[in-house]
């Protein structure tokens, strides 16, 4: 359930040109009322969404605010979409409209404004479910081709520095003028329209009145000229006690070719150019050369291994053998705190049924952009109706190892990781209700997800523990000693220590490109939606983290140390540590956080991040090691 909260990090994702269930188009005729929302301030240097009314806008805040019906995903991610003061009317332009006017800025209240101009915040506006966003032009290609992208949002306000040639001063403007473009697509037949683009451009202007009376949005601005346009040449707008701030805006509507269908694909273009889809290419490929090595020579060595102790004649022969044989009376023996391992397996199974419906869904078209909010929706319920899984695979584990306390096992299966995710989750939400920010739950969502977790989850929990419990137990294809056999002096690079941090490496080259661009989306307002290549980079993750798992097994049992069940669960599962230390780098040369709760925020929920993907790895390579020994014991002679 909580632990969705912090996965919907690793399945941000890039987009095709159709969405099956999302939102319906919408059909315009010339003059029909057109009304953006504002959604959100947000900032990169703190990380902490603020309501966009949380500003002292005094008389700009309609009498009626109204908020837009949110979903799950859309209150865990801090929107808070509302009615604004703009409103346009379908291909009617207007220039130099007057929004709104906040009288006499008191000193308190410019010093809010202040704030969040220096902390860079931006905001965040939906225009038919479109987010606003301020065009540009990229090269693209080797011959420098210019294509458009967008920036999400636009900002508040900007800093500046004057100079008399003596002194420099600083400053602090808003942008109370924006340029909005409405991009349309026309329906030839019915004359309709829909809107493909939300394009917009802040500009400040220190407006003026030609009279001395406020008249409304009556009233006359020198600053604009006849024609309705800004004039030329006019100082900025400095946010100061005493100043009147005046809110206008000019619309402009511009026919577009692009359909409805693919009017998204622009905003996906906002990638960062740092890695090119050639690198991605290259390093999936070598991924795929590395992992066909691993099993060609796991398997070619095996066979040897098989064939060599079934051809063995003699006892003489049998007691010179050396290798994975010769622990074959205690491999099979129940770790230490058996219990737990089984907790972190179950757990990690419900995190791979979640993370893979996803993905299936996502790459069908059920999760578009379109649809704000889906994704961690569909990550948050599905997590839920997984605890099932959770309970019947740690069940069955459990009563292999021939546990007792199946209750025991059953509460930890249904309380431990949750209740893990769900303290970190519940400390980070208390530092942003402190804040006063928007990325706080309400009390009444709050209530909503513990009910998804005591009345939904634990349910299957049981349910599914129930059901494996039931099944018979699975028989060890070799007989277990009745004293343990003493494990000989290891060499340094056998050693668990250096086995654990070895493994982790390649399953975290398999997706640190991926990574890269994922942490990019939820840090920096980019746009990631690649559901088809994530689908990937999560099979190829998977074999890499059962094939390490395997190959280090191997040599573990070869070296005549039984001790491997954790070991096989932490030598992929050590990957998580990897993407924590990437974490740390890129928080100290991509961002600019400026905040002490905003860096407590960004490595809470990193941590959370981490904790889940040491599950999600933890458990694949446990459980391809489970099936490689069994497989490898019960296909040699024994005597």
């Amino acid at each position: 359930m909580l632990l969705a909260v912090a996965l919907a990090a690793l399945a941000a994702t890039p987009a095709s040109g159709f969405y099956l269930p999302g939102v319906a188009p919408v059909d315009y005729e010339p003059g029909d009322p057109v009304s953006p929302n504002v959604n959100k301030l947000d900032s990169t240097k703190t990380q902490m969404p603020y309501d966009f009314y949380s500003l002292p806008w005094g008389e700009c805040q309609p009498p009626n605010v109204k908020r837009v019906a949110e979903n799950l995903g859309e209150v865990l991610r801090g929107d808070r979409i509302e009615t604004s003061m703009y409103s346009f009317k379908m291909q009617v332009p207007e220039m130099c409209k007057i929004a709104c006017r906040i009288p006499k800025l008191s000193g308190e209240d410019a010093d809010a404004f202040r704030e969040r101009v220096i902390e860079q915040y931006r905001v965040f506006m939906v225009l038919d479910n479109l987010p606003v966003a301020m065009a540009m032009a990229r090269p693209v290609g080797e011959d420098g081709e210019m294509v458009k992208t967008y920036d999400r949002g636009y900002y508040l306000g900007f800093v500046g520095i004057t100079t008399d040639g003596k002194k420099e001063t600083t400053d602090h403007y808003i942008n109370n003028h924006l340029k909005f473009n409405i991009l349309y697509h026309q329906d030839t037949s019915s004359g309709k329209v829909r809107i493909v683009g939300f394009e917009v451009e802040p500009v400040s202007i220190a407006h003026e009145m030609s009279g001395s009376e406020w008249r409304g949005k009556d009233t006359v601005l020198s600053t604009c000229n006849a024609g309705g346009s800004v004039s030329p040449g006019n100082m900025w707008q400095v946010i100061k006690a005493g100043e009147d701030l005046i809110f206008t805006y000019d619309v402009s509507f511009e026919p577009s070719p692009i359909k409805w269908a693919s009017r998204w694909d622009t905003y996906l273009l906002m990638t960062n150019d740092e890695i090119h889809w050639f690198s991605i290419i290259n390093s999936t490929m070598i991924v795929f050369f590395l992992t066909g090595m691993v099993a060609m020579i796991i398997l070619r060595t095996l066979h040897r291994d098989i064939t060599q102790y079934n051809q063995l004649e003699t006892q003489e022969e049998a007691q010179e053998e050396t290798g994975w044989k010769l622990v074959h009376g205690d491999v099979f023996r129940p770790p230490s705190q058996f219990g737990m391992l089984c907790v972190h397996a179950g757990s990690g199974i419900q995190i791979i049924v979640m993370a893979m419906v996803t993905l299936i869904f996502a790459c069908l078209g059920f999760l578009s952009p379109a649809n704000r909010g889906g994704l961690m929706t569909a990550l948050v319920m599905l997590f839920v109706f997984s605890g099932s899984f959770a309970g019947y695979f740690s069940s069955r584990l459990y009563k292999y190892f021939k546990g007792t306390e199946w209750k025991t096992n059953t509460l930890l299966t249904a309380f431990l990781v949750p209740g893990v995710i769900f303290t970190i989750f519940s400390v980070l939400n208390t530092m942003l209700w402190v804040k006063q920010s928007s990325g706080a739950i309400p009390f009444g969502t709050f209530v909503a997800i513990i009910f998804l977790w005591f009345g939904i989850s634990i349910p299957l929990v049981f349910l599914g523990s129930y059901a494996g419990f039931k099944k018979d137990a699975m028989t060890d294809p070799v007989r277990t000693n009745k004293i343990p056999r003493q494990v000989p002096e290891q060499e340094w690079y056998f050693k668990p220590a250096v086995n654990i941090l070895v493994g982790g490496i390649l399953p975290f080259c398999a997706i640190f490109i991926e990574l890269f661009f994922i942490m990019t989306s939820l840090w920096l307002h980019q746009f990631y939606y690649i559901f088809g290549f994530l689908l990937l980079v999560f099979i190829i993750l998977s074999i890499t983290c059962a094939e390490i798992s395997i190959v280090l097994c191997y040599f573990q049992l070869c070296a005549e140390d039984y001790h491997w069940w954790w070991r096989a669960y932490l030598n992929s599962g050590s990957s998580a540590v990897y993407v924590f230390l990437y974490s740390i780098f890129y928080y100290a040369t991509k961002l600019d956080i400026m905040d002490g709760v905003a860096t407590a925020l960004y490595f809470g929920y990193m941590l959370m991040i981490s904790y889940v993907f040491f599950l999600f790895t933890g458990s694949v390579g446990f459980y391809s090691c489970l099936t490689f020994v069994r497989k490898i014991y019960a296909a040699v002679k024994l005597d």
